[in-house]
Parts: structure tokens; C-alpha cells; sequence
């Protein structure tokens, strides 16, 4: 997106507290996923920055699961990683919130304006998802983790898809079984909009 690189007064950088505040409340909500989020926890009571990208023990990113109207779920054929995932990214100085995170992303890889969204589950993170990244030696990357915050959203309207083809090189609308994560799908199945009996 178009912009100057100066922050503005009512702009604030996402802090740790945010973010710790928001894997405890998610965890109060999922308690059986404590285990799987021990990397994040425990990134959470160390010293790096993990709302850096350049914290290469791991780092938080923010995405969106967004469904149409029939419960399908919007993906995007990822450039660099040459695999279809939901819009996401790291998150940036200029971000209000982790929210406000994945409604950017989305914007910026499709162009679907936050006004044409609807967010679902009470805008709290429908997923959490850690998953290895690998190294990419064009970025001077090491190897790490992405401690994905997942936003769930639904579309309101028929909108057209304008890619960011720096980095994404497709779309597709897939079944909600499609993500790789067992967590997210069996969350999504619950979401898909039901049939009103005759």
C-alpha cells in the first residue's frame, strides 16, 4: 500500500502485553491447546522482540481466514513459499492492533476492503497457529518461526480480487477442510453458514 514511512500520532506499535493478553484470553477459551502453543508461550516470557521479523527464534505474524457466503474459504498462492495459505504477514509499526494486522494483509495481497468484511467470533483470534519457516538466503532470513494469530472474517459482498503480484500469484476459494492446520478445520466446519430447514 501507498504511504509515507512516517508514523503517525495515533499510530501505536503492537506490544508484547497486547500479545500476551491475547494468547491468555485465547487459551481461557481453548485450554487443550496449551501444549501446542508452548513455543509461544515461552517466546512471550523471554527477552526478544517478537513482534520483529528479524527475531529469528520466532516471531508473531497475523492472518485472515476469510469465508463467502457458501463457507468457502479465500486462499492465495504465496510467491515465496510457493503454497496456498489464508492472507497474512509480519506485523508492521504502523499496525493499531492484531486485528487491525490481518484486516491490512488482507487489503494489501487482495484488495478486499475492511468495509466489505464482517468479523466473526467477537473479533478475537479464531486460531493460533506455529509453524517453521525456512530460511530464505534472497532476504538474508535464517530459518524460524511464525507464531500466527488468525482473524476470521466473512465477506459481505461479491468484490473483485486485485492481487498483490509481488507476492501473491493466485486465488482460490477452497472447502474449509483445505487448511493444513486440524485445529483451524475443525473450527471453520463450525463456522460454515448452515441451511435453513424447509
Amino acid at each position: 500500500m501507498s504511504g509515507t514511512n512516517q508514523q503517525s500520532e495515533t499510530d501505536m506499535p503492537i506490544e508484547r502485553t497486547e500479545i500476551a493478553a491475547t494468547v491468555s484470553e485465547y487459551l481461557h477459551r481453548y485450554p487443550l491447546e496449551r501444549d501446542r502453543l508452548s513455543r509461544l508461550i515461552g517466546a512471550l516470557g523471554a527477552g526478544g522482540d517478537i513482534t520483529s521479523r528479524t527475531e529469528f527464534t520466532g516471531h508473531v505474524t497475523c492472518s485472515a481466514i476469510v469465508l463467502n457466503s457458501a463457507g468457502e474459504v479465500l486462499h492465495i498462492r504465496h510467491n515465496a513459499l510457493g503454497r496456498w495459505l489464508q492472507p497474512g504477514g509480519h506485523i508492521e509499526s504502523r499496525d493499531s492492533s492484531l486485528a487491525q494486522a490481518a484486516y491490512r494483509e488482507i487489503e494489501e495481497e487482495t484488495g478486499i476492503k475492511p468495509g466489505d468484511l464482517t468479523p466473526l467470533d467477537g473479533n478475537r483470534p479464531l486460531d493460533i497457529d506455529i509453524h517453521a519457516i525456512p530460511a530464505n538466503p534472497a532476504k538474508n532470513e535464517a530459518d524460524h518461526w511464525h507464531y500466527d494469530i488468525r482473524y476470521a472474517f466473512t465477506l459481505d459482498r461479491d468484490t473483485s480480487i486485485t492481487l498483490q503480484v509481488e507476492e501473491v500469484s493466485g486465488y482460490g476459494w477452497h472447502t474449509v477442510e483445505r487448511p493444513a492446520s486440524p485445529t483451524l478445520a475443525a473450527k471453520l466446519s463450525m463456522l460454515r453458514p448452515r441451511r435453513h430447514e424447509s
